[in-house]
């Protein structure tokens, strides 16, 4: 995979990134941000906050508990294993999953409110979060943050020296898978520096032309 993300910093996918959606346009959409552990995901949307104070940031739910300087409502929603059911079987979750024996999902109704109210909305999710996320709103823009090189990523991930030989492999591992399903997003968006990356989300989030020059995978 040495060739990950060497094309453009932003690429657009294939299938739909071209298509107009009736009555929507890019102030009124819902941007899905994902990518695989290490490129990034965290810092590029921090930084995207920074920048546009404006758009609504969805705040997850969680059955973990609260770690150290976690605010509830502000780092998680947090909640109990019986709530966060009840809010799958309520159909309040526009997506959800299961990591490490803890629960993690997007609550629906604020989402819905604020692109109804003509704020952009962005979710900063897994590759199963925003396949789901695709299913319930077809019209959400899905962007994936690719790594400058394979080998970058490696680097990243390694170099940080504090998990197991035998995690870094597993997280290896479900990098590939994730970057292997890069087809299923509509935009590409390599993160070599956070704030240029953080920039060209922008851009793509309020409507400026930024992919006319990009390439289009067929």
């Amino acid at each position: 995979m040495s060739g990950v993300g060497q094309d453009n910093p932003v690429t657009r996918g294939a299938d739909r990134g071209s298509e107009p959606v009736a009555g929507e346009n890019s102030r009124h959409r819902l941007t899905v941000v994902s990518g695989p552990s290490g490129v990034g995901k965290s810092s590029v949307v921090g930084q995207l906050r920074e920048l546009a104070p404006e758009i609504y940031f969805s705040v997850s739910v969680t059955t973990r508990k609260p770690r150290p300087g976690e605010v509830d409502g502000g780092h998680y929603h947090f909640v109990d294993r019986a709530r966060f059911d009840a809010m799958i079987a309520e159909g309040s979750l526009l997506e959800h999953a299961e990591f490490a024996g803890n629960c993690y999902g997007t609550p629906r109704e604020p989402v819905e409110k604020a692109l109804a109210d003509g704020r952009p909305a962005v979710l900063e999710i897994e590759l199963q979060g925003a396949r789901q996320v695709r299913r319930a709103m077809p019209e959400a823009r899905l962007v994936m943050l690719m790594p400058p090189s394979w080998e970058e990523l490696v680097g990243r991930l390694t170099g940080r020296g504090t998990e197991s030989e035998s995690s870094v492999r597993a997280r290896l591992a479900e990098a590939e898978r994730e970057l292997a399903a890069a087809g299923e997003f509509d935009v590409r968006l390599v993160n070599a520096d956070v704030r240029e990356a953080a920039e060209r989300l922008l851009n793509l989030i309020t409507g400026d032309n930024i992919l006319e020059d990009s390439e289009h995978h067929e």
